[in-house]
């Protein structure tokens, strides 16, 4: 659309929480309303734009830092930003804040490290219990929950479907994107 106001939905939580999930339905909803987007997940970030950094605090600012600066280039430049990282600590995450704005919108994708374990297919957790390994969000290194997000998903007691429709109405209230047509 040629009217695409320029924002960044940040979902942050913990592995496993559901933010990936919840992140694709409402990119899938968006472009299905023609909306242009980008989509910054945590992992493909890593692998790209990130790629050497290790999980140390300073290296997860970093990466967190490098998110921050892509996501506030398109964001004001009338993109649509969706972010899906663990963004594990409260002052990075107001500085993304700080430097997009009322562009910002933070998404705490909500679960127990407990669920978030049994909903691993990876097996990260248990090797994170056991010390293999180090520095795991939530097992061996601090997850700062959001103090004051635009929007709480509590994944343990709805669907990915409904957490999107949440995010969505959150969109629509803003008038960030168009209300969705009755089928």
């Amino acid at each position: 659309m040629a009217d695409d106001k320029g924002f960044t939905l940040w979902f942050t939580g913990l592995s496993g929480a559901g933010k990936t999930t919840i992140s694709r339905l409402v990119a899938e909803e968006l472009q299905a309303r023609g909306s242009r987007l980008e989509i910054l997940d945590g992992d493909v970030v890593r692998e790209n734009l990130s790629k050497g950094l290790g999980f140390s605090k300073k290296d997860r600012d970093t990466n967190i830092r490098r998110i921050s600066f892509v996501a506030d280039l398109l964001s004001r430049n009338g993109v649509p930003v969706i972010t899906a990282a663990i963004s594990p600590y409260r002052e990075i995450r107001a500085e993304a804040r700080e430097l997009m704005g009322d562009r910002f919108i933070e998404v705490f994708v909500k679960a127990s490290v407990e669920v978030c374990a049994e909903r691993d297919a990876k097996g990260l957790y248990e090797k994170a219990f056991k010390g293999e390994i180090k520095e795991f969000t939530g097992v061996s290194d601090p997850y700062e929950e959001p103090l004051d997000p635009e929007l709480v998903l509590e994944t343990e007691n709805q669907s990915p479907e409904e957490s999107a429709g949440r995010v969505l109405s959150l969109l629509e209230e803003r008038q960030l994107i168009p209300a969705a047509q009755p089928a």
